[in-house]
C-alpha cells in the first residue's frame, strides 16, 4: 500500500485547482515559509521586508533560515496576501482561490482549523520551478524521499514537516466544496516591530 498517494493526490488537486504548475504540501504555512526561505537563500539577501503586523512565524522564518529582516508599514493586498520584498515569496495565508497561483513565485498557503480550507493543520508550497519542488519534497520529509526507509538513499539532512496522508484525505476532501473565491481579511495581528529580539536577531 502507497501511504503517499493521497498526499500527492491532494497536492495535484490543490494545483488544479489553484493553476499551479506544481504544489508542495507541509505541516503548516509557517514550515511552507521557512522552507522557501532556505530554498531561495534568503541568507544572502541583504534584508527581506515584510509587514509589521503579520504573524510571528513569518520573522521567524527568515530569521531562523539565516535571513535578516526589516518591519515596514506594508498592507496587506486587499486580496489576503503580500509579498516578502526582495524576495520570490508570497505569505497567502488568507486566499485560497481558484487560479491563484502568481508566476514565478513561491506561494505559501495555510490550512490552519480557522483558515479557508480547515483541515486542522497543514500548509502548501506553490511554485512553476521544477528544482524547487525536488528540494522542498525532500527537504520537508527528513532528507527522505516517498518510499520505505529501509530502500531509500538519504541525500540531505531534512526537517519533519511533512503532510500526513490523514490531513491531505481531509484536505481533499474539502476541496471539492471550496468556492472559486475565498479570502479571508488579515487577523488584528500585533505590532511585531516593537519586539526586540526580532531586530537584534539582525546583528
Amino acid at each position: 500500500m502507497d501511504a503517499h498517494k493521497v498526499v500527492r493526490e491532494f497536492e495535484q488537486e490543490m494545483a488544479k485547482y489553484t493553476g499551479a504548475p506544481f504544489a508542495v504540501s507541509v505541516e503548516s504555512c509557517s514550515a511552507a515559509l521557512f522552507l522557501s526561505c532556505l530554498y531561495c537563500n534568503v541568507k544572502d539577501i541583504n534584508e527581506v521586508l515584510i509587514p509589521k503586523f503579520t504573524y510571528p512565524s513569518v520573522p521567524a522564518s527568515i530569521i531562523n533560515a539565516g535571513g535578516r529582516i526589516a518591519f515596514e508599514d506594508i498592507n496587506w493586498h486587499h486580496d489576503g496576501w503580500y509579498k516578502l520584498l526582495n524576495t520570490p515569496i508570497v505569505d497567502s495565508a488568507k486566499n485560497i482561490s481558484r487560479g491563484r497561483y502568481i508566476v514565478n513565485h513561491l506561494t505559501c498557503l495555510s490550512f490552519h482549523a480557522h483558515k479557508l480550507l480547515p483541515i486542522g493543520r497543514g500548509g502548501m508550497i506553490l511554485t512553476d520551478d521544477k528544482e524547487a519542488v525536488k528540494w522542498l519534497k525532500i527537504a520537508r520529509f527528513d532528507g527522505r524521499h516517498e518510499c520505505s526507509l529501509p530502500g531509500d538513499k538519504l541525500v540531505m539532512a531534512g526537517w519533519n514537516m511533512y503532510m500526513t496522508p490523514e490531513q491531505a484525505a481531509r484536505g481533499l476532501e474539502l476541496l471539492q466544496w471550496l468556492p472559486d473565491k475565498n479570502i479571508t481579511p488579515p487577523d488584528p495581528y500585533q505590532d511585531l516591530s516593537k519586539y526586540k529580539f526580532y531586530t537584534e536577531a539582525n546583528r
